[in-house]
């Protein structure tokens, strides 16, 4: 192994370790209980052969035999006992550490991922993270308990051994130990092969979670287009690609077993022929004088013992071997470092709503070859509205997404309140940004208990004033249990408009100096929008709110007005300058307002007919 890797392993588990903390008592405890057990076991094979070799076979009940079978019998009893307490309390407390451990580093990874910035979150998908968080963290814990136990008692027991065989007899004791290098030679040659399996099976984990969350995600969606039969298969291929992997890196483990209980019965057998000549035989066995019945069931004991621990040491190794990739892959969460963090003693005042872009070029991965934003100077005073149109894919949410910190700009500098928005503490900018993302996320709990993700002091009168503003007001009071209406996880038991309103009455209840609205009137009706827009303008006159929309009519009254196409802004100004100015406008408009004609049109020749 290089220098290199082993200095990246060494930290990868003292990355891990730090996770242990508060359960270093038991995870130091464990291994001496397991010392324990260790050295009672190798002791009770040499006080049996002890017990036999003290037996009288012609006179066995001879009074000084029964006292030594007492005594040895009473040796072994405490052995015995000794060896069961110690192995029970390793059991206990190597539990206790591996289930707090995992519980710290499941901890410590849903904390990290939270510091993430959107471009950490970006460089991993949501199902790897799932992944990491359980099935990773689960074989994390299993080996760690394995280690604190079996990984600590197995070269412990196969040192004693070792020692036992050779106190009883040198010569047959190095039967044992040139049949080691052999195993030790066919585990490596198994591990050689098997690794490769398990990088690409977690990979493939990662594939399915993603296939059963969007699944999951877009169940309605599939049931709608009939889909079910596609995911399945889908599904399967995935689950099928896990199998196969998991049955070749099976295939060659089992190999393993075989292999290992040759090797015992073949040393076993060894060890009986010419033991067996030397008890019968003693004047052409010389080397093997006064060794008999009871040094050879000792030293067969020893060794099964020897070359048992070598196959749990193979079994051992092909854990560790699936828990070192579960090891780096959540080490890489762990050491990932959020690009964006708060710099010390950031300002925790904004002055106010006032927005200045200046010369701002922005994109997603530094490897990237093209701009998502270019070129980019704007000015928004506190207080105005601005609007937002451009067409798919034409960066309109990447523009907004840099208020608030979401993403740092590649080139250039973003200022809220006449300040670098890099200068304010982070926690203060984002309170004071409020965004109502395109995809509009609601969480298992009441309404009330959603609306205080944006205020968790709010009064009830808060709530209820926010909600009007926002329009979902009137809908809320027709729920039974009104504003105790408990939501389903995604609100899944709310429609898109109802959805949409509750999160811009959340967004409303932080009192933000800038508002900003990603598409989120996009599932509620014309009416409902512009009443939404009207109690903008008449109750936060002071916030400054920009509003991204498909529709022009949603933004028509705004005092200024973006258009941006391919990252760029192609024109700006308020809605008489655009019609004016903007050809790209112009044809939004008219397009918009000849359909909504159109419509209105057929609706009523329905109704007259």
């Amino acid at each position: 192994m290089s220098e290199k890797v082993k200095t990246k392993k060494t930290g990868m588990i003292k990355t891990l370790l730090k996770s242990v903390r508060q359960y270093k008592k038991p995870s130091i405890i464990t291994p001496i209980f397991m010392l324990l057990e260790a050295l009672c076991e190798c002791l009770i094979p040499f006080i049996m052969a002890k017990m036999i070799t003290a037996i009288d076979v012609d006179n066995i009940e001879a009074t000084a035999a029964l006292q030594e079978i007492g005594k040895y019998g009473a040796i072994l009893l405490v052995l015995a006992i000794c060896s069961m307490t110690s192995g029970a309390l390793a059991g206990k407390f190597a539990a206790q550490a591996s289930c707090g451990f995992a519980s710290n580093l499941r901890h410590d990874l849903f904390y990290r991922v939270q510091k993430f910035s959107f471009a950490n979150v970006d460089k991993f998908s949501t199902s790897s993270l799932v992944t990491r968080l359980t099935t990773d963290v689960t074989n994390v814990q299993q080996s760690y308990q394995m280690c604190l136990r079996i990984v600590i008692r197995v070269p412990l027991q196969f040192i004693f051994a070792i020692i036992m065989s050779f106190t009883i007899n040198p010569k047959l004791a190095w039967i044992f130990l040139a049949i080691v290098p052999v195993l030790a030679l066919v585990i490596v040659l198994i591990m050689r092969y098997v690794m490769p399996f398990f990088r690409r099976i977690f990979k493939k984990y990662d594939r399915l979670n993603a296939s059963v969350q969007e699944n999951v995600g877009g169940i309605r969606v599939v049931k709608s287009f009939v889909r079910e039969e596609h995911e399945k298969e889908k599904f399967g291929k995935a689950a099928a690609e896990v199998r196969d992997d998991f049955t070749r890196a099976e295939k060659i483990i089992a190999i393993n077993n075989p292999m290992m209980t040759f090797f015992i019965n073949f040393a076993s057998l060894l060890i009986s022929v010419f033991a067996a000549y030397a008890i019968v035989d003693h004047t052409h066995w010389a080397a093997f004088d006064g060794f008999g019945k009871g040094q050879l069931s000792a030293l067969i004991s020893y060794g099964i013992q020897m070359l048992s621990c070598l196959m749990m040491f193979s079994m051992i190794f092909v854990m560790l071997s699936m828990s070192l990739e579960s090891a780096r892959r959540i080490s890489e969460v762990l050491n990932e470092e959020s690009d964006i963090v708060s710099p010390e003693n950031g300002i925790t005042e904004i002055k106010d709503g006032s927005i200045r872009f200046e010369n701002v070029n922005f994109k997603y991965a530094a490897t990237a070859h093209k701009y998502a934003l270019s070129d980019i100077d704007l000015d928004i005073k506190s207080g105005e509205t601005v609007g937002i149109l451009g067409g798919t894919g034409s960066s309109k949410t990447s523009l907004i997404q840099l208020i608030p910190r979401l993403y740092d700009p590649s080139e250039g500098e973003v200022y809220v309140g006449g300040v670098n928005v890099k200068d304010y503490d982070l926690d203060v900018l984002r309170k004071e940004v409020a965004v109502v993302l395109q995809k509009n996320v609601l969480f298992s709990g009441t309404i009330k208990e959603n609306l205080r993700w944006g205020d968790e002091n709010a009064t009830d009168e808060e709530i209820e004033r926010v909600c009007k503003l926002a329009q979902a007001d009137e809908f809320i009071q027709n729920f039974p249990d009104k504003y105790d209406t408990y939501i389903e996880a995604g609100g899944t038991n709310v429609s898109g408009g109802q959805k949409q309103r509750l999160c811009i009455a959340r967004a409303l209840l932080r009192k933000p100096k800038v508002l900003i609205l990603d598409d989120s009137t996009s599932a509620v009706d014309t009416k409902t929008d512009a009443l939404i827009r009207k109690a903008f303008a008449e109750e936060i006159p002071d916030t400054t709110k920009i509003i991204i929309a498909q529709r022009v009519s949603s933004v028509e009254h705004a005092d200024k007005i973006l258009i941006l196409d391919g990252g760029k802004i192609i024109a700006q100004g308020n809605h008489n300058e655009l019609m004016a100015s903007s050809d790209v406008y112009r044809e939004i408009y008219e397009m918009q307002t000849k359909s909504k004609q159109t419509e209105t049109s057929e609706i009523q020749e329905g109704g007259d007919a």
